[in-house]
């Protein structure tokens, strides 16, 4: 039998939107503060894996196992889905990388309206992809915001936010980890004073916008006519997806980790290949190919490939086709 939640009175009741791991991390928090959750809203179960079967999001699977209502419509706008809502009697409703939109009457149903635990420190990086976005552009500082959503995206006044420095060696994936604690902290703090918070709430400014669109495969390939530090802030920042990629001898060799270091040559020219890793000529300077990996292979480091395929780059190669 799954655990109940302990619910401590005089919480809010909430309704909580949310479908991946960061989601996952703010409903788990307040579970375990004992927060009054009365549904979870997720995207339908999706096909996965190989055999493509539908698989529940990490939110769906959490609500299962904490044996919560769990509501998955296709949409937000149909009137069945409002009035299921409405009948929650919702204080707020709380979303989080929910990946659907939440229309103005749906807004406008809860006492309180809709907050929402973003990845970034808005206005910068608006948009669905927040934490990968910050990495690929060089910022060397990230974090929460809390806000009340309007109709706009991510436009809503802030409630209360969290920073965190981004370190050379984070990647898309470690940043995510490390967000998804942050914003789970950060929205327990504004559930224990909702109306005061709300109260005191800031208009973003108007000043720094940036938008991070949604993630595609296409945006891991690299363009060897870029500076060798930005390729390595991409390699760093789609991992682990869409993942840096290159075009390499007619296959598609995924770049894992790398490093820029000094060199010169005609963009995408193999300078070097050893042990230490492979060098690639980029708009300055180099790119020194530490982990890849071969279609249907493991990702390894470059020294162990070359040691069983000691012919699979030579110095003069060309990455990244014609």
């Amino acid at each position: 039998m799954a655990p109940q939640q302990q619910e401590k009175p005089d919480r809010p009741r909430i309704v909580f939107a949310g479908t991946p791991e960061f989601a996952a991390r703010s409903l788990e928090a307040l579970l375990e503060a004992g927060h009054r959750v009365e549904a979870v809203l997720s995207q339908p179960d999706r096909p996965a894996g190989r055999g493509r079967h539908l698989q529940p999001s990490p939110v769906t699977r959490l609500a299962r196992e904490r044996e919560l209502a769990v509501l998955q419509p296709e949409k937000l706008r149909g009137a069945d889905i409002r009035r299921q809502l409405e009948a929650l009697e919702p204080d707020v409703m709380v979303v989080a990388a929910y990946g659907l939109l939440v229309p103005p009457k749906v807004l406008a149903i809860p006492r309180y309206g809709c907050i929402n635990v973003h990845g970034s420190l808005l206005p910068r990086w608006r948009g669905a992809a927040p934490i990968q976005r910050a990495i690929a552009a060089g910022d060397t500082e990230t974090g929460v915001t809390i806000m009340q959503m309007e109709k706009g995206l991510d436009t809503g006044p802030m409630l209360h936010s969290l920073t965190t420095p981004i370190h050379d060696d984070d990647t898309g994936g470690s940043l995510h980890d490390r967000l998804a604690e942050l914003g789970a902290r950060a929205l327990l703090t504004v559930l224990e004073d909702l109306p005061g918070y709300l109260a005191a709430a800031r208009p973003q400014p108007a000043e720094g916008v940036t938008y991070a669109n949604k993630l595609e495969r296409r945006d891991g390939r690299i363009e060897w006519w870029r500076p060798a530090p930005e390729l390595a802030h991409q390699v760093r920042a789609f991992n682990p997806w869409p993942v840096a990629w290159t075009e390499c001898r007619n296959e598609t060799l995924r770049i894992q980790e790398a490093a820029p270091v000094a060199g010169e040559g005609t963009p995408g020219e193999v300078l070097r290949a050893s042990d230490e890793g492979i060098d690639v000529a980029a708009g300055e300077g180099a790119l020194r190919l530490l982990r890849v990996q071969r279609p249907g292979k493991r990702a390894m480091t470059v020294g162990d490939l070359l040691h069983g395929r000691p012919d699979f780059i030579q110095p003069g190669e060309r990455l990244g086709g014609t």
